[in-house]
């Protein structure tokens, strides 16, 4: 213990001797160690450890897509008929996680998140209650539905965790709700409905008896001794024998999907890429570390070699080797542990805004000592090699080779080896993160239809149970938007049931009368847009024919109309007529009044065909479904945010009961709709600028190493008459060499990976031919002028200095 006090005293000496060293090695270990126990723990609670089901392996989701091959949940009775007709599961439940319900507690009115369910939905998931029990038979039917299970979240929060909750009436909507359990902690489906309570469904009798009412997702347990692939056969022939019976639906689909497949979706090739990146950024790191450690090795050859020939026992000289090498490991481990709880906060809250997960996520215990291991056991590694090799030198053939310590042409090719695997693997990571640069800047600079400068949006969420029998729009949002526009700094103020850009909204299948009929397997939809005319003020959408919906004019006593987009006259209205005064196909028959400009409904993709439909002459059984859960959109001269206050007066004056939820402005709902891009973009940025990073240091340190140890030659051939830019060209053709090798590799690496980043940018060579020689341009020339400095020192090396060193 004596002797280790003793080396670590004159490894803690060195530290402070050679403080540059000591800070790369350790920042390098830190940042290997931080960024992997993080980037870990979020594969871990992600991708790894099992979803909070029994038995999850036979949980799946119907995906059921229609004849022309889109996406179509299930109208709830061909639901009722899928669960009477299949033979392969032991539940089959249907859902709906859209909307919330307003909680009216003792201090003020709360929105809360609220899934819907079957009266089977928790059969599905074989979790038991922790407290009362879940839904019974038949307690999804009206006038049995007004009972709420709470997640373990909002019986903390809400309820105190009180055990004699069970029983007790709650005032959801409007409506009186008894509480019948309490599911356990870890308990959620959707697994992003955090904070969630469920209620058995509640539908307006369209729901309930539409069969072309598509609305409700579900999901299925599988009964014991059945397959995945038997259960796909039976649900296929129930939708074929299904197709028979209601030729409407003859040809619609479903595939039945693993539940892990389906909550993790697109995010699956993603963090599995991610998890390629940072095991690639640790590659860099330990490299980097071992280069360092190797390269201090061979400059201390003449200091082992005269403690040896001073009575230095070999395994004295290993043991002070491993002891500044372990003092290194420490002090990088420390800020690993401290690097990783805090990049966890971040990617945690980047997660849950672009996943709707990640709240689960916790610093991985077993996943940071994995880390630490690997990176400790690397520093000990790189510091053993060269402990070894020299306590085992003899002293006599160490001094006799002087200046020419660690020059031999094995040792410059293992050196260059690594700095080449880091510029390979810098360059592979700095390609998808330009990509992904310039993926999301196009994002951004799509041309929505609209500014979004100066726009307000506050989610508006109504009690239906107070409304029950009443007129929404006379009672409230009629005042409500009169109020709002009398707000100082507001120009217009309006309502619109599916904001622009944030989500897809509702749609469905429609045909012009006096057009012919759509080919067969042909796309019919069109967006549903509910609005009132103040959304065309707020938006600035333009008038391109006809008129606006009016407010004096389209009354619920009126006549139906409809205002269509420019999409809609493109895909639905024959080249040569005119679309005003065409009629809609459907019970209403809604009249086009009108005809506006293309506003996106999604940031994805080209503007959608579209219909809006007004506000005031959405048909009475529809109301409380449709009006119940709108956006207010407001536009103004000032600062939007600074409106906020008043926007909460308005709505208490009108409705005590609304909560006020805090409004966004419109571009902050367009970082939102791309935070999974960011998140990408921030990730994958970070971990190719430290790659890059640590492979400039790399070669920095290579080519300073290099010299030192090549003073006396560089001296000898000085004195012999080599120039000046003759030293410098020799420097620079071998880091040319390098680099060019690492370029080559990291390009192939590249290549064999399109598979892997196409699941986060698509890359295609001829149109990102340019960006990817810039991106490599800039890495060979980050290079180069890390190599200038070493470089420029050895060719200002004194022949006279270097050889009286000697």
């Amino acid at each position: 213990m004596q002797s280790f006090l003793q080396d670590l005293r004159y490894a803690l000496r060195q530290l402070r001797k050679t403080p540059g060293f000591g800070a790369t090695v350790i920042a390098t270990l830190a940042l290997s160690i931080g960024i992997t126990a993080a980037v870990f723990s979020v594969l871990y609670a992600m991708l790894i450890r099992p979803l909070p089901y029994q038995d999850t392996d036979r949980i799946v989701a119907l995906e059921t897509r229609s004849p022309e091959g889109y996406t179509q949940p299930a109208a709830y009775p061909e639901y009722q008929d899928w669960r009477r007709m299949s033979h392969g599961f032991s539940a089959l439940a249907g859902y709906s996680g859209y909307g919330s319900v307003n909680f009216e507690g003792p201090t003020g009115p709360i929105a809360l998140h609220v899934v819907k369910g079957t009266d089977n939905f928790f059969d599905v998931f074989g979790v038991n209650p922790i407290l009362g029990r879940t839904f019974a038979p038949g307690e999804d039917e009206d006038g049995k539905n007004d009972v709420v299970v709470l997640s373990y979240e909002t019986w903390q929060q809400l309820f105190g965790g009180r055990n004699d909750v069970i029983g007790e009436k709650v005032k959801l909507d409007g409506n009186a709700y008894t509480v019948i359990g309490v599911m356990p902690a870890g308990f959620r489906f959707p697994i992003g409905k955090v904070n969630a309570i469920y209620t058995p469904l509640h539908m307006v009798k369209q729901q309930r008896e539409g069969r072309g009412s598509h609305w409700m997702p579900t999901v299925g347990r599988l009964r014991a001794g059945v397959s995945l692939s038997q259960a796909q056969a039976d649900l296929s022939q129930v939708f074929d024998d299904l197709g028979r019976q209601y030729p409407d639906t003859k040809g619609r689909k479903v595939k039945l999907t693993d539940l892990e497949t389906f909550v993790l979706g697109k995010s699956d090739s993603s963090l599995k890429l991610l998890l390629y990146a940072v095991m690639a950024l640790l590659l860099i790191g330990c490299v980097n570390v071992a280069g360092l450690m190797l390269a201090r090795g061979v400059k201390r050859e003449r200091e082992m070699a005269l403690r040896s020939a001073v009575g230095a026992a070999r395994a004295r000289i290993v043991r002070q080797i491993l002891t500044e090498a372990l003092v290194f490991a420490v002090c990088g481990a420390l800020g690993g542990v401290v690097l990783a709880a805090g990049l966890l906060r971040v990617i945690r809250m980047l997660l849950i805004s672009a996943l709707s997960r990640g709240a689960e996520v916790t610093l991985n215990v077993p996943v940071l000592l994995a880390a630490l291991f690997v990176a400790v056991l690397v520093t000990i590694l790189a510091a053993l090699i060269p402990a070894l090799r020299l306590s085992g030198t003899a002293p006599s053939m160490a001094l006799r080779a002087g200046g020419s310590v660690g020059t031999s042409r094995g040792q410059h090719r293992l050196r260059a080896a690594f700095v080449v695997t880091q510029v390979a693997l810098a360059l592979a990571l700095l390609v998808v993160s330009g990509l992904l640069t310039h993926l999301l800047g196009s994002l951004r600079n799509t041309d929505l239809g609209f500014s979004p400068d100066h726009i307000l949006t506050a989610e508006v969420d109504l009690s239906p149970g107070r409304y029950d029998g009443r007129d929404m729009m006379a009672d409230f949002y009629t005042p409500m938007l009169e109020k709002v526009r009398a707000i100082p700094g507001v120009e217009a103020a309006g309502i619109i049931q599916v904001l622009p850009i944030q989500n897809w909204g509702w749609n469905s299948e429609i045909h012009v009368i006096g057009t012919p009929p759509a080919p067969a397997n042909a796309v019919t939809l069109a967006e549903d847009r509910i609005m009132t005319p103040g959304y065309y003020d707020v938006f600035k959408d333009r008038l391109v024919r006809g008129r606006l919906l009016d407010p004096t004019i389209d009354t619920r006593g009126s006549k139906p109309i409809i205002v269509v987009n420019e999409a809609f006259v493109k895909k639905f209205i024959p080249v040569g007529r005119d679309p005003i005064g065409m009629q809609i196909d459907q019970d209403d028959h809604n009249t086009i009044v009108g005809v506006v400009k293309d506003i996106r409904q999604n940031i994805y993709e080209p503007p959608l065909a579209e219909m809006d439909y007004m506000a005031s002459q959405v048909p009475p059984g529809w109301e409380q479904a449709v009006l119940n859960n709108v956006t207010l959109v407001v536009r103004t001269s000032v600062a939007p945010e600074s409106i906020g206050p008043s926007l909460r007066k308005v709505f208490h004056d009108v409705d005590p009961t609304l909560p006020f939820r805090t409004p966004e402005t419109m571009q902050s709902v367009i970082a939102d709709t791309l935070i999974f891009e960011r998140l990408e973009n921030w990730l994958f940025g970070t971990f190719a600028a430290l790659a890059v990073l640590l492979a400039i240091v790399g070669l920095y340190g290579l080519i300073s190493h290099e010299v030192e140890l090549s003073t006396r030659d560089i001296g000898v051939r000085m004195a012999l008459g080599a120039s000046r830019g003759r030293i410098l060209s020799g420097i620079y053709r071998r880091v040319g060499w390098m680099l060019g090798g690492g370029v080559v590799i990291g390009l192939i690496l590249t290549a064999f990976a399109r598979k892997y980043i196409s699941s986060v940018v698509e890359m295609h060579v001829d149109k990102d031919a340019g960006r990817i020689l810039g991106l490599t341009l800039a890495l060979i020339g980050a290079g180069l002028v890390a190599a200038f400095f070493p470089a420029r020192r050895a060719s200002s090396v004194e022949p006279v200095v270097a050889l009286r060193d000697e």
